[in-house]
């Protein structure tokens, strides 16, 4: 999608805090390991410098790298690029802080912070690249593109004069070509299947909103499900709006849904969370070197949802923001918490924009959760390909597969409200674990994915059936569309004419999947334009049919319920 990538953001306040939960001031002052998470704080106006000591130092450092560079500027034997060299060697000394703190150039700083701003302007389309050419994957619904006519699988040989096929294609170039100040104009020359000269459209851009709740819908008379994939500048209030029409709807019971949310703006994850919680008990709190990026941050609204049975997924790739609110809702005993061991970040970014427009984002502090966590996992400072391969390990342990392979430090041991034990150190650990079903991952489904066949088959699926298709509702669609036989072996034969040998042991394995995926997707392109909000529910509804954790969650609110009234004990793995 025309969309770039996250960060996150809080302030400062008192140092110290005592939790409402009342562990002894030995066991929440324990020794933390470092770390840094995305929810990080937008401190603007800080004094970095402390002290004479420091400002000798620091000068004495400048004073030898500028002496450095113009050596080399005015000697070195061949010609460089000095911003070249600046930026590697800012890469370089950043390495021996932590893994999280990170400078990005000018264009990557863009990049990253429009993923997180509540819309761009551009012409409204996801894309995709496949053999250097660039496939529309859909329009959104409402945008510029749909409006002037543009289909899923159209492929965009040319912006204006710009050619767009043959060659190298990145994503950045694409986003270049497509976006521009709204009220201008833009010719997309459009190569349709089935057509064979190209159409010519001229698209004026417009304020393209992003969304970060991507469905939200009720799965039977009582119970809600929404899914949030990261906390943007909109997704309270998208999820504000979600869980009210979900109560409007009679909801009773919820399953949020956090997993591969990387996290994004801290105060979107404590309002999230103080909808659930009651009274004006403590969410988070942050602790620096000093007082300046200090913070306690409690409950303060009367939320929609502070009764009745609540479940969290989460897995491996929850992160930040979202191990925020799951710590939060655990350690008051508000929700279920479910699936597999967070990622485990746990400390707060600053960013804080240069000069030039290029980003660094500097570590602050560490975030705790109430009981006094710190959730940050383990990494030595300068040995961040160590850091990055830790999820590979935790396969190689067989954490995803196995609950007793989790590994929580004994050291880091806290208590919820209710008397549950609860670890730091390495992320959020689940009350009700859920191992990963990998029985359809094959290297055939690999290869499919790597050539984009599942996604190029579906939009042509629902391009040839469209008419069909959307006079029905979506539960006769449910009900009545299958990719039957016939249909999967002429995606075979699409596979194996992109150059993908067949394996029909692997095939078989994963053909379930690979049936519930084209379908999922049929649905998106079908019924997308009559969501609210760019949710995707038919999508996720589908997916869900043949999602494990999702199906064995919705069999565990009893569990919640109990929670919820004081009476689960159930404990997470030692």
């Amino acid at each position: 999608m025309e969309a770039g990538h996250e960060t996150t953001n809080e302030s400062a306040g008192q140092k110290g805090p005592r939790s409402p939960i009342h562990n002894d001031k030995a066991t929440v002052r324990l020794p933390m390991l470092l770390g840094i998470t995305l929810a990080g704080g937008m401190l603007i106006g800080a004094t970095f410098f402390g002290g004479t000591k420091s400002l000798n130092t620091i000068g004495r450092g400048y004073t030898k790298y500028r002496e450095i560079l113009q050596l080399i500027e005015n000697n070195y034997v061949d010609s460089v690029n000095t911003d070249e060299l600046v930026d590697f060697s800012i890469e370089k000394m950043l390495q021996k802080l932590d893994p999280h703190t990170a400078y990005m150039n000018p264009q990557d700083a863009i990049a990253a912070r429009s993923q997180l701003e509540g819309g761009f302007d551009g012409i409204g389309i996801e894309f995709n690249i496949y053999k250097d050419t660039v496939y529309v994957v859909t329009p959104l619904a409402g945008g510029p593109s749909e409006t002037a006519g543009i289909l899923s699988g159209d492929k965009i040989i040319k912006v204006d004069d710009q050619a767009l096929a043959g060659g190298k294609i990145e994503n950045s170039a694409v986003f270049k070509a497509l976006r521009g100040k709204r009220g201008t104009d833009v010719r997309l020359t459009i190569l349709r299947k089935g057509d064979e000269k190209p159409k010519v459209f001229t698209i004026t851009r417009d304020r393209i909103p992003t969304y970060s709740v991507d469905a939200a819908y009720m799965v039977d008379g009582k119970t809600g499900y929404i899914k949030v994939n990261r906390f943007s500048e909109t997704t309270y209030d998208e999820f504000k709006s979600a869980l009210a029409a979900l109560r409007a709807e009679g909801m009773s019971q919820l399953l949020l849904d956090l997993r591969n949310n990387p996290g994004g703006y801290m105060d979107r994850a404590t309002s999230i969370a103080d909808e659930f919680i009651a009274g004006n008990k403590l969410l988070v709190y942050t602790d620096g070197k000093d007082n300046r990026y200090d913070r306690q941050t409690y409950a303060r609204i009367a939320g929609q949802f502070e009764d009745g049975p609540l479940i969290v997924l989460v897995d491996e790739g929850s992160a930040s923001a979202s191990e925020i609110v799951a710590g939060a809702l655990q350690d008051h005993d508000r929700a279920l918490i479910v699936g597999r061991r967070s990622f485990g970040k746990g400390l707060v970014q600053m960013p804080v924009q240069l000069s030039d427009g290029s980003e660094l984002r500097l570590t602050i502090s560490r975030y705790y959760t109430p009981s006094g966590r710190s959730i940050q996992k383990p990494y030595v400072p300068g040995q961040e390909g160590d850091y990055e391969k830790e999820l590979e390990l935790r396969s190689k342990r067989g954490e995803y597969y196995i609950a007793d392979s989790i590994k929580n430090d004994p050291k880091l041991k806290f208590k919820t409200d209710g008397g549950r034990v609860v670890y730091g150190g390495g992320g959020i650990t689940p009350d009700y674990f859920i191992p990963r079903d990998s029985s359809w991952q094959t290297p055939y489904l690999v290869q499919l994915y790597g050539k984009n066949i599942i996604r190029e088959f579906a939009v042509e699926y629902a391009n040839a059936n469209r008419k069909k298709l959307e006079k029905l509702p979506f539960a006769d669609f449910d009900k009545t569309v299958s990719i039957n036989d016939e249909e999967m072996g002429r995606f075979v034969k699409d596979a194996t004419s992109a150059g993908i040998k067949f394996n029909e042991k692997e095939y078989n394995r994963s053909k379930p999947y690979i049936r519930t995926q084209i379908k999922a997707l049929v649905a998106r392109y079908v019924y997308q334009k009559n969501n609210k909000g760019g949710q995707n529910n038919e999508f996720f509804k589908v997916i869900g049919e043949a999602d494990d954790t999702y199906q064995k969650a919705l069999k565990l609110f009893d569990r919640a319920d109990k929670l919820a009234h004081g009476t689960f004990t159930y404990n997470q793995p030692k």
